[in-house]
Formats: C-alpha cells, structure tokens, sequence
C-alpha cells in the first residue's frame, strides 16, 4: 500500500493549482479567476454555478437570503455556492472547517433536498478564505464555532439547493416547450412524465447557467423531505478511513523547509540569550531564529528540527512571569467568592431566604485549567514568495488568521490565499482571537528570509504546555431548604478568568463588567426557586486562556446540577422527579429530554449490584440535553463509567447519525476530563503536564457504552458540535456521590501522579 501520509506533492502551486483560487494569470485565458467564481458568472466546462448572496443589512440576521446567478456587481457578494459539473456530480461549496464535526455532510444533505439530488451524486470542498462571500451570519466573520454550522446555514444553504433546482426544471421545461409546473425532480434525475423525457442535471448545467435565478424560490415543507432527518453517509468517511484525507500534517511539498519552535517554560517569560551552536551543528539544521513567540528551529525534517531544538542552550527572563502555583491562584479565587461578585442575576431576597431558612447548604466547586489536545497539534505551511503569500492550515476563524497573515508580512488580503485544510480535532483550540497561531506562523516563515514553504509544527509538548486552556474557577454555592424540602434560595458566587478580557476585537463581550461566556449556564438556570442570585469575579493572571468545548458551560453545568442533585437529595427527593417538579410547566423542551432520557435508561432496568446511577440536565447553545450516567467502582477507589444515555433536543435533526456521534464524541470528551484532567503550575509557574502519560485521553476501553435518544421537532435546528459536554460530568459525580457517598467538587475525579 502506497504510504499516503509521507506522500510528497510537487509544489505547493501545483497543489493550489487544484484549490479553488487559480492563479490571476488563468483569469485571462478563458479558466475562472476568483472574482469570477464569487460573481457565478462563468459556466465552468460548461457546468452551473450558483450563488447565495445577503444584502448587507441581512449578514447579522438569520441568514435568508436571495439566490442569484450573477448578482449586481457592487454592495452585494454571495456567500455560498453549488458547482453542478456536466458528469452529474453537485459540489458544495462548505464555509466551515471540518474538523470531526461533519459540516460536509450536513450542508451538502440541506443543498441536496432542496435540489432532489442523488445522496451518490453529492461533493463538498472547503470554500476559499473569502470573509465577505461566507460569513458566518451568526458571529459576522468567516468561522467555526459555537456549535453554529448548521444554525446559520439552514436557511441559507436550503435556499441555494432550491434556486438550483427551479433554474434546472426552467431548462427542461425551456428545452421541451413544456410547462415547468409538468416537470418533476427525483434523485438527481428531471423528469416529464407526459411525454416520457428525462434529463440529469449535468445534461442540463448548461442551459440552466443563462437563466436568471429565482429571488424567493420555494422551499419545501418538512413533511416533503427526504434527506433531512434520513440516515445519509458522511461524505467524508471512506476517505478519512482510508488515509486519503489530506490534513495540514501530511503536506510534503518539495523544498519544504519544517520548523519548530521553542516557547518560554513560564507564562509571559522571555529569552534572555541564547547559544544556538549546538543546535546548528545538527545534521540537518538549516537556521535557527529569534521570533516573538520563542526561538524557531529550521531543518530539512523533523527529526533534526526536534534535535535541533533539544540541543538550544536557553536562558529565559522570567522578571515578568507569572509565577503562582495553581494551588496559590485558587486561593485567590476562593477568597473572591466569599463576597458577592457583579451581579449576573438577582431575583427575590437572597440574603432572606437564607437567614430565615430551615437548613442552608454550602458547596465549593473547584475546576482547574484544562488544555484542548487534539489528536493534531497546531501546524502550518506558509510561504512568501513574489510578493503573494500562501498559507494551508485548519483555519477555524479564517477572518482573523488572513488579518494575522496580512499584518506579519505588511501586505493586503488580496496578496493573501489561505486553503482550509481538514483539521484533526480542535475542541476551540484552533480558534484562536487575532489569529495568534497563524501569526506565529507568519513570522517563523518571514524570519527565515527565503521564498521555500516553511511548515511549523507543535509537539505535544508545545501543545499541553502552551497555553490557552479552559479557565480555571472556582464556584461556591449556597442552598436552602424549608422544612418542607423545597429550595428556598439559590447563591451562586464564581471566579473565573475571562479570555476575551484585553483581547483586540472581542472586549465587546464583557458588558456591564460580566462575561457572559464564563459564566453562561448559570444565570439561566430553568428551575423554580424563587430567590435567586448569581454574582462573577473576574479574575486576573498570566496564563492564557481560550473557549474550551462547551466554553463557560463546562464548569456552570457542572457546579449547577451537582449542586441541585444534592439539594434533592437532602431533601429526600428523586433526582428526576424533583427536577421535573422544579421545572413546572414553563420549560417544556427541558422536561422532554429529562423524561426521555429516564424513560430509555428504565428501558434497560435497573442498575446492577454494586453501580449506580446519576443524572444532569443542561441547555447549551440552545440545545437541550438530559444525561444519566452509570457506574461502579474499579476496585481501587475510582470510578468506572458503564454506560450513559443521552436524550437531545436540537431542533430539526439534518442527520441523526452525526448528532449521535457528536453526542457520542461529547460524552467522551468530558467524561475523559472528568475522570482524570488537569493542566497544574508548579510554585514558580512551570506547568507539569507535557504529553498523554501525565495529561492523559480517554483510552478506547474505557470508553463507556452510549445510548442517545434524538428529540423529534420541528424547532428551528441548533448545534451539536459542543451540548454533549456539560451534563456527562455532573452525571457521572452525582452518580458516584450516590454509590460512594463522596462529594466530587474538585477535579478530575482520579488524582493525578503529574
């Protein structure tokens, strides 16, 4: 078998020969130049393009959109596109990184009803880095995140699917001089019937490519479809199994310089001086280079890049580091909550409640840093060369890495072609503010003064021990209870570090001095107690923090369904029952996931000897998800997760199979967190953690048996990527507090040997 991964290519412009942005010297002989594929103007070997477009005013809103062919040249741009070549096949033009996620799939399954295409007929590429053509209409920027891909495309790309179809059936009907409401569209095949005449698409691009498209053209109604909802397979699957895929990781161009770099070992720490002498005298080793993130080795492969790297001999300034320990910053951070913080909710008399109350419950909650580790480290190939850069990498926010590029090498985004490469996991690692990786990039690439592709690759060294992890915060809760068992008032004091605070471009999300993202799943919180209060600390050091799968859910949802499950318990109430209890009748999507998710887990019977069961409800990214966990323990003192059901509400399901898998992946990604990880500075601020035998993953045999039940709806459809997180930690804690009787309020649940 050919080594695929080692597979080298001939240049970086022979690969881009194959992207969707030719070369401006193309445009002129009769190929596509890019302006000309925005616009959807060019037939492409004599194939139909069609375009989505917003006005202006519309970018921010929901999405709708006018569908045209060759839109008005000026004030309007499309933003996401169909190719219907002349052998049949439909190629959707995708705006969001695939990065485990499955946007391919499901944008192309929207296109694809809409146009009553063949499910065999169907292709998606990643769509050229182009902010103003695929914005996301959520975030008002090109990128992924936020479980937002098919929230913000439903309309857009259903839309794109139908206006395809309606030029399609005017070329039939055009062609045969028949009526178009006579014409009829099944698997990828027009049709009419009366005079017994039939066309496929590719047959009929041609002419359907001189129509005007429709402005509205009609959407169908649920009960008509066919693909959405349908069991569909990924259109990526064969190819990732395969090894075909290409990932940033497996570009081998020729002349390809590899670098790696070496960062400070504190947080805010610089280089004082460096010798570099034994680093150039490995074989290999072609420069060694002060950049603004580190030094940057650079060598012929990877093996002497690494070598290279271990042979710099370092000292690092460390006057302006952040020194404290983790155990110090938690101090801090459990002093700060012993006072109320800026109020994010304050319903009723809190303080009342509690002085008058029968019995008042005080839990503290600790939640550490936590770091990403995606299966692929960050990587990049970059090159400068004639004035134009090029850059291939899994660009997760593709607007603010083409401002990084543009800003290290001093020129326009029109100098600047950035290819979105599949990305081999991210978690919200790879969606960096101000483009930082890309900008490191950059600079390691402009410091080598060469026109060669420079590709920087990251360790898992670089990874775990570089930063941007899931905040650490503390949480302290107070409950209280009548005499009756009902809870009476609810005091929820967090501090927490926010990552947008002095970040360029996204201090905006801190209004009235609270970051929503930190603390969001707290304040809205759907059960019925009367008092109410919420108050953020927000916290001040010097490691870098980003969004975290799930971003501020994963430690709110966390603290808020342990807290309430041991309220209950107290209480001498049933989990689920005195939830639905609290939930009333207001919160209807909330009560249908409890119940469904009780009703699958009973479906199973009881837990067996020696296990048990625990539960959590959380609403994230206006999905809702129930959870129960069951466990037992190993015999050693930790828990073992057997199984876990999931019920999940996302609106209107596109493809079940990817919301089961992303509840699948979610309940695996937290639990593997739960149980065991945490990023933990030293006193002098040195991180302990550096690979998977200290900051461990969720190995296959532990992975627990999932079961996921998907909500019927007709609900607008939300996102998948992240709600499977928050619950599965609550649920496996409150499930061993009920077999054990231990409290888990700090994590992970098994104690590191780091």
């Amino acid at each position: 078998m050919t080594d695929i991964f080692n597979e080298r290519v001939p240049s970086l412009e022979a690969v881009a020969k194959t992207a969707l942005e030719p070369s401006p010297e193309r445009a002129g002989d009769g190929g596509l130049s890019r302006r000309g594929f925005l616009q959807g103007s060019a037939a492409v070997a004599a194939g139909l393009i069609i375009g989505v477009y917003l006005p202006p005013r519309a970018r921010a809103q929901s999405g709708a959109a006018a569908v045209i062919n060759d839109p008005t040249p000026g004030g309007f741009a499309p933003n996401a596109f169909i190719r219907i070549a002349p052998d049949d096949t439909v190629t959707v033009m995708v705006k969001h990184i695939e990065m485990g996620q499955g946007p391919t799939t499901g944008l192309s399954t929207l296109v694809a009803e809409e146009m009553d295409a063949d499910w065999s007929q169907m292709r998606a590429e990643m769509a050229p880095a182009e902010t103003e053509t695929y914005v996301n209409t959520i975030f008002g920027l090109m990128g992924t995140g936020g479980s937002t891909a098919i929230a913000n495309s439903y309309q857009q790309m259903r839309k794109a699917g139908a206006a395809a179809r309606a030029m399609l059936v005017q070329a039939a009907a055009n062609r045969w001089k028949v009526d178009a409401s006579e014409i009829t569209v099944a698997k990828g095949t027009v049709s009419h019937a009366a005079s017994n005449r039939s066309a496929s698409f590719g047959e009929l691009a041609a002419e359907a490519a001189k129509l005007e498209a429709p402005a509205e053209p009609r959407l169908k109604s649920p009960d008509q479809f066919t693909l959405i909802g349908a069991h569909v397979a990924k259109l990526d699957s064969r190819d990732k199994s395969t090894g075909q895929q290409r990932f940033t990781l497996d570009l081998y161009p020729d002349d390809l310089v590899t670098a790696t770099i070496l960062h400070p070992p504190q947080f805010g720490a610089t280089v004082a001086s460096v010798n570099d002498k034994p680093a150039r005298a490995v074989k290999g080793v072609i420069d060694v280079k002060m950049v603004p993130a580190g030094v940057a080795i650079y060598a012929e492969n990877t093996y002497a890049a690494l070598k290279g790297r271990e042979a710099l001999e370092m000292t690092w300034n460390s006057d302006n580091a952040e020194k404290r320990s983790s155990a110090e910053m938690e101090a801090d951070y459990l002093k700060a909550v012993q006072s109320h913080g800026v109020s994010a909710r304050n319903d009723g008399d809190v303080e009342k409640s509690l002085a008058a109350a029968e019995s008042v419950f005080e839990q503290t909650f600790y939640f550490p840093f936590l770091a990403h580790a995606p299966m692929e480290m960050l990587d990049a190939v970059v090159q400068y060369k004639d004035g134009q850069v090029t850059a291939w990498l899994g660009s997760q926010l593709q607007t603010l890495d083409l401002g990084a590029l543009a800003q290290v090498f001093g020129v326009g985004e029109d100098k600047i072609t950035l290819h979105t490469l599949f990305a081999g996991g991210s978690f919200g690692r790879r969606a960096q503010p101000g483009g930082e990786f890309a900008a490191e990039a950059a600079e390691v690439a402009k410091a080598l003064g060469s026109d060669r592709p420079v590709k920087l690759m990251w360790t898992r060294e670089n990874d775990i021990r570089g930063g941007r992890y899931r905040p650490l915060a503390v949480h302290r809760l107070r409950g209280a209870l009548d005499q009756d068992g009902n809870i009476t008032a609810w005091d929820h004091q967090i501090a927490v570090q926010s990552f947008v605070k002095g970040t360029a471009g996204f201090e905006g999300m801190i209004q009235d001095g609270i970051d929503s993202t930190a603390i969001e799943g707290s304040r809205e919180l759907p059960y019925a107690i009367l008092n109410q209060r919420v108050g953020q600390h927000l916290m001040d050091n010097g490691v870098s923090t980003l969004w975290w799968r799930s971003v501020g859910h994963t430690h709110t949802g966390y603290a808020t369904e342990a807290f309430i499950d041991e309220l209950l318990e107290k209480a001498g109430k049933d989990p689920i029952e005195g939830r639905l209890a609290l939930l009333g009748n207001q919160y209807p999507r909330h009560r249908a996931v409890l119940e469904k998710v009780a009703q699958i887990a009973n479906a199973s019977g009881q837990a067996p000897a020696g296990r048990q069961r625990g539960v959590a409800l959380h609403k994230s990214f206006n999905t809702y998800v129930a959870e129960i966990a069951e466990v037992s323990d190993n015999g050693d003192g930790t828990p073992r997760v057997h199984k876990v059901w999931c019920a999940v509400d996302c609106g209107v399901a596109v493809n079940p199979d990817i919301i089961r898998a992303q509840m699948e992946g979610g309940i695996g990604f937290g639990a593997g967190a739960i149980l065991y990880d945490a990023i933990t500075l030293t006193e002098d601020g040195y991180v302990k953690q550096a690979n998977f035998d200290t900051y461990p993953s969720l190995r296959i045999h532990e992975m627990p048996e999932v079961e996921v039940a998907v909500m019927a709806s007709t609900e607008a459809p939300t996102g998948v990527g992240e709600p499977g997180v928050p619950p599965v930690g609550p649920a496996i804690a409150n499930a061993w507090r009920r077999l054990t009787g231990q409290r888990v309020n700090r994590l992970p649940l098994v104690p590191s040997e780091a």
